[in-house]
């Protein structure tokens, strides 16, 4: 098993307890650097010395490892004699993807989603395409802790835990430059990458928004071949998740350009210079926030529902747009809009209505989730409903 997600995430605290209570292993981490020698030094004989299951950690710090891994499980096929964590994406490693394609299950660690930091099990993406519309559990009421505490904190576990913003910005800024002077540089294995704090910065004051290359080459002044592969870099490293564009054939022409979402919207809010005053004062800022917290929310719970529907966004030439689009392996789609206010007006069911209409008995509903208190319906499959649905719906 591959255990992979953005570094800081929990993939080593997860490993090491399935190591020391579900499933007994030897723990070893290419962090350590008599490890990582030794891993370097030779590859094979590294791994044929290993007696027994092991946890190897960070182990995209010698790709070499992975050729010789597939020759240990080519020799013995018995499951569970390694789980390998990383914090690059295993699409983004050709030695890994080459060497181990149909010999490994992989998982993706993100952040904390908001149900996982109240103790509680998140159903809200099964129940979107279940009879009945879920809602919020509990009396309506104002979210404790506030959206806007939740937006800044984000889903680190360490960052989570601190109790003042100042703490919070300290480690996202220490986090920010490791991830771009180590992660990355690591896996690309080049010195020059200058230019990625500048352009981590216009990509975050892009967020949710369509990824226009040839506009961000213009404003970054970097070259159009070097930026894309700045981009693979940033989403290898898990920085940055693309939201595909939806493309069944509605017979229409559809914009086809992926939105790009932050990882976390606690690193996102750092990146934009936003803290709880600034958000007061201006927002404007919310919009982007919340849309990027909800879409990530929506992301980590597909990973454990049963329906487990892919994740998209829906916008037409003619301007109709949905912020999220769910479908399941039958083709039934739920329509999902984002609003930072405490209201909704028709302007926030237009795409959803028109992708009903356009779907017809496919469409299972639309939700518009927004900041306000109550569940309102407006129509046959439309609903709106509060942004704590998410974390609260059938939470035991």
């Amino acid at each position: 098993m591959f255990l992979n997600g953005p570094r800081q995430a929990g993939k080593s605290t997860l490993a090491r307890a399935v190591a020391e209570r579900r499933h007994p292993a030897r723990y070893l981490t290419l962090d350590d650097a008599t490890t990582l020698a030794a891993a370097h030094a030779d590859p094979a004989g590294f791994v044929a010395g290993l007696d027994g299951p092991v946890v190897l950690d960070e182990v995209q710090r010698e790709p070499r490892l992975f050729l010789a891994i597939k020759a240990a499980v080519d020799q013995d096929r018995r499951p569970g004699r390694f789980l390998l964590t990383g914090s690059a994406a295993v699409m983004a490693l050709p030695e890994l993807a080459q060497a181990l394609v149909g010999r490994v299950e992989i998982l993706t660690l993100w952040p904390f989603s908001q149900g996982e930091l109240a103790g509680r099990r998140e159903r809200f993406v099964d129940a979107l395409f279940g009879r009945r519309a879920p809602k919020p559990a509990g009396r309506p009421g104002r979210v404790r802790p506030p959206l806007e505490a939740r937006l800044l904190a984000g889903g680190f576990p360490e960052p989570a835990a601190r109790r003042t913003e100042a703490d919070r910005r300290g480690w996202f800024a220490a986090y920010a430059t490791t991830i771009l002077q180590r992660e990355v540089r690591d896996l690309a294995n080049i010195d020059g990458l200058a230019a990625l704090p500048q352009l981590l910065g216009l990509l975050a004051a892009r967020a949710t928004t369509l990824l226009n290359t040839a506009e961000l080459g213009r404003s970054s002044g970097i070259p159009n071949t070097t930026l894309k592969r700045y981009l693979a870099l940033l989403q290898a490293t898990f920085v940055i998740q693309p939201l595909p564009a939806w493309s069944a054939n509605l017979g229409k022409r559809l914009v086809r350009s992926p939105k790009v979402m932050l990882c976390d919207t606690g690193l996102l809010a750092h990146l934009l210079g936003a803290d709880a005053r600034r958000l007061r004062a201006d927002r404007g800022l919310m919009g982007p926030l919340v849309e990027n917290l909800v879409a990530m929310e929506i992301v980590k719970q597909s990973a454990w529902s049963d329906i487990r529907p892919a994740v998209y966004h829906y916008r037409s030439h003619a301007g109709e747009e949905v912020d999220l689009v769910l479908e399941d392996a039958a083709g039934h789609v739920v329509g999902l809009e984002v609003k930072a206010g405490a209201t909704v007006d028709a302007r926030g069911q237009r795409g959803l209505r028109a992708l009903a209409d356009a779907l017809g008995k496919r469409f299972v509903r639309g939700v518009v989730l927004y900041a306000g208190a109550t569940v309102v319906p407006f129509g046959e499959r439309l609903h709106a409903l509060p942004i704590s649905a998410l974390w609260t719906h059938g939470a035991g």
